[in-house]
């Protein structure tokens, strides 16, 4: 493990615009250990990208929504000093989504669809990078699709680990001793280099999959909270900032409701013992939680999470009374659909279980 090393992770709302790109550049700028920055779109891009996916849009509304999307990149480079290479470069991506989103194809084709989701963090990485020189950090863009090797399950990939620890050690690694590398989450390429995606908040698990494969020591999640929070504040004003978690409490949290972490993250930080931090880039002088593989204080119950529009099954007959093997059935019907079970309860005659 490279005691030394740092990945961080800015999320849309870190990255929405110029002021908030800059605060996230005033911590890296602190912190000559990160050397990988991983960013997502800027706030609201993704959703404009996910309708043009999936929404049924004339020419004027594709328009519409491009322009919005273009409204979003030039407020942020507006501020940053003049580069035709830059400006080049953001001309040809908002180009490359125009041409994309106006394929007839583009809300059948898995393929078409994937591409035009990475454009978000395509253009996010190629500002920040220059906002991070603003602050006098050496910087460049890195294209994540090098090294983020998955299947080709488009829509929800599967990283590839060997694959991907191999090309970040030859490709990644001796960048990052001379520039900081600002890459993109959620985006990754199958073994054919066609473009995938890791699904929805996916940029976390991307952060953490380079954690593993640099062997970094820690991994930074910004967002726009401080810290993972006993229950949702938009609850109870009695929520609060929690100082730590163990990697089963986060893992657990972030499956049943708690929003500031992508699922998975917990997977590659609790194979090489990565700690997690989690804090806010627009506050973070008031620190974070730090989530490490034991906990020095173990509280009676450490959170409250809510998982919202479950749907619960229950199958009730007498014929499960002694019956051997009735549960075994349930479940293989259950894995025949792919589906993922959350919760289960069980009682002489009947079995209940919640599905999203």
């Amino acid at each position: 493990m490279n005691s030394a090393l740092t990945i961080a992770k800015f999320g849309g709302t870190s990255v929405a615009n110029y002021q908030a790109m800059s605060a996230c550049a005033s911590i890296i700028a602190q912190q000559s250990d990160t050397r990988v920055v991983v960013v997502s779109a800027s706030a609201g891009v993704t959703n404009y990208l996910v309708s043009l996916c999936h929404d049924e849009l004339d020419a004027t509304q594709i328009d519409s929504i491009i322009n919005a999307i273009s409204d979003i990149q030039y407020a942020i480079e507006k501020h940053l000093p003049n580069s035709e290479q830059r400006t080049s470069a953001l001309e040809a991506l908002l180009s490359e989504l125009t041409l994309l989103a106006k394929q007839p194809s583009l809300r059948t084709n898995d393929m078409l669809k994937e591409q035009v989701l990475s454009m978000g963090e395509r253009m996010s990485s190629l500002l920040f990078t220059d906002v991070l020189k603003v602050h006098n950090v050496p910087a460049q863009v890195f294209d994540v699709k090098e090294v983020m090797r998955t299947d080709s399950n488009f829509g929800a990939a599967s990283p590839d680990l060997d694959q991907i620890k191999t090309l970040s050690q030859a490709h990644l690694a001796p960048k990052i001793v001379s520039h900081v590398q600002v890459t993109q989450g959620f985006v990754g390429a199958d073994d054919q280099g066609r473009t995938t995606t890791l699904g929805r908040g996916g940029s976390d698990f991307t952060a953490a999959l380079l954690a593993e494969a640099l062997g970094a020591q820690l991994c930074q999640i910004w967002t726009d909270v401080i810290g993972v929070y006993t229950t949702d504040p938009r609850i109870t004003d009695k929520a609060r900032p929690l100082p730590e978690l163990s990697f089963e409490e986060a893992a657990e949290m972030a499956t049943f409701g708690a929003k500031v972490l992508h699922p998975a993250t917990m997977e590659p930080a609790l194979r090489q013992d990565i700690k997690v931090f989690v804090g806010s880039s627009k506050e973070p002088e008031k620190g974070g939680t730090i989530i490490v593989r034991d906990c020095e204080v173990e509280p009676p119950y450490r959170a409250i999470t809510r998982r919202k529009e479950q749907v619960m099954v229950t199958v009730k007959t007498p014929k499960m009374m002694y019956a051997q093997g009735f549960l075994a059935k349930v479940f293989e019907i259950i894995a025949k659909h792919e589906l993922s079970v959350d919760l289960v309860t069980t009682s002489e005659i009947s079995v209940s279980f919640t599905l999203d």
